[in-house]
């Protein structure tokens, strides 16, 4: 079984997968879902719309009579994808229905692909059902199409993701997702729990909480309060996490943050972390350490106290585990600063570190700025950033070598069960291999495991009896 390195490129989700046969008769239609696990979780409310609408979801294109392409615009090699894609769909199927964050621009769609039936911008699903019902009219049997109450998931059945907000208040220099997505606009707490409640009585064994700027929830709410099992619950990150957390311990289930921002308030989910209600586990984008490089990304600037945070962090719940991503070659980035980074690296001792290398994308503030790093020092700089993360998670794999595990399994081959421990989150981190006794194990499964190897990534280990 070989090794599965983390995916470098932060933008992307599992892909997405359909298990459902559709009767005779049935109109289907093709998704194809690019992009983060955000857009994944829009690409499940279109098929749950659909899907109760009578349509069937087709997992290939010759099995659909059309087929929305969801799209990434976050970079630019995300937007070559992204049209690679509708000419791919366009080449096999004909009819395609483009959507998603690169649909804000839609001349620069429809003058590459002319031939697209419609492009709607990101969340605007009213638009993207009238496109469909225009190829593929619906014709629903009311008898025959039940939907699932936890809608149309496009994730293994044992994990979810679980959106609590769109949109961003901050203006990062090298983003445009605010302009794509908007301001932050945040779920009522009560949907957000009830929404959670159901996927755990569904028999989802990991919750993945996601959105733009996952501590900020509730912010553009004023932190107003929802009623909930007889009381209220606030609209602020920590209450919200501290219910959910609850729930997911009666079901004996993983919670896990995504895209957690470095506010202060976040030190009051370390308790929360350290009672066992979710997972020591943060994903925090820092993006770079140094404080002038920060101050061009219009980023806070404060690297020092970071490492003083994240060391209250480790001091609070010593099993926490931190993810995060950085942007190397940014215009500007000094050698000074770029040694900045790396030496603040070996101080923070990340557990999970993603990288990518400055691209300019349209519309970034970015773009106008001076000195930008040639493309070839960009790709060495990115090379000795990754020989040094992967220095540090070889060195901290290492040392779970003859530590106990719980594991969680993702999926079940002729060579063993690929599984993740509470460290590592779906496509994006590590996993745990186990190539023996793994007969009796299922999707799903959690066990506990000895861990007898380790690599840079991943681990190796046998499950107990």
């Amino acid at each position: 079984m070989s090794q599965n390195p983390p995916n470098l490129r932060p933008d992307l989700a599992p892909k997405a997968r359909f298990d459902e046969a559709p009767r005779p008769g049935q109109p289907t239609i093709g998704m194809v879902s690019l992009g983060c696990p955000k857009a994944l979780v829009d690409s499940e409310r279109i098929l749950t719309r659909l899907r109760a609408e009578g349509y069937a979801i087709s997992p290939d294109y010759t099995g659909a009579e059309a087929v929305i392409v969801n799209t990434c615009g976050f970079l630019d090699s995300a937007k070559a994808e992204s049209l690679e894609a509708i000419g791919e769909a366009l080449k096999e199927n004909g009819k395609v229905i483009v959507t998603g964050c690169l649909g804000a621009e839609p001349e620069f769609i429809t003058g590459v692909h002319p031939k697209v039936l419609a492009v709607t911008g990101p969340q605007q699903f009213e638009q993207v059902l009238d496109a469909v019902h225009g190829a593929v009219p619906p014709s629903p049997d009311p008898f025959v199409d039940l939907l699932p109450p936890t809608g149309v998931k496009l994730t293994p059945r044992h994990y979810s993701y679980l959106k609590i907000s769109e949109g961003c208040n901050h203006h990062c220099k090298f983003c445009i997702i605010p302009d794509m997505r908007g301001r932050l606009v945040s779920r009522p707490a009560h949907a957000v729990l009830r929404e959670a409640e159901k996927l755990l009585d569904a028999g989802v064994r990991e919750l993945l909480v996601i959105s733009q700027d996952t501590s900020a929830y509730g912010v553009d709410r004023k932190h107003d309060l929802s009623p909930w099992k007889g009381g209220e619950v606030r609209a602020h990150i920590t209450d919200l996490t501290r219910e959910m957390g609850k729930m997911a311990k009666e079901a004996d289930a993983w919670l896990r943050l995504h895209y957690v921002y470095p506010y202060p308030h976040v030190r009051d989910l370390i308790p929360l972390m350290a009672d066992g209600l979710i997972l020591p586990y943060l994903d925090i984008p820092f993006q770079h350490a140094h404080p002038e490089t920060l101050k061009r990304m219009a980023r806070p600037a404060a690297s020092a106290r970071t490492l003083d945070e994240i060391a209250a962090w480790r001091a609070a719940c010593p099993e926490i585990v931190l993810r995060s991503t950085f942007i190397v070659g940014y215009p500007g980035e000094t050698e000074e600063e770029f040694q900045y980074l790396l030496d603040w690296m070996d101080e923070a001792q990340l557990d999970r570190v993603g990288c990518f290398q400055y691209e300019n994308v349209a519309g970034a503030r970015s773009n106008d700025l001076p000195d930008h790093v040639p493309d070839a020092l960009k790709q060495e700089r990115w090379e000795r950033f990754m020989e040094k993360a992967q220095a540090i998670s070889e060195a901290k794999l290492e040392a779970k070598v003859g530590t106990l595990q719980q594991v969680i399994v993702d999926e079940i081959d002729e060579q063993g069960a690929t599984c993740r421990t509470r460290a590592d989150a779906p496509e994006i981190d590590g996993n745990l291999f186990i190539d023996a006794g793994f007969e009796v194990l299922a999707p799903g499964d959690m066990l506990t495991v000895e861990v007898e190897e380790a690599s840079e990534y991943d681990l190796w280990g046998r499950p107990l009896t």
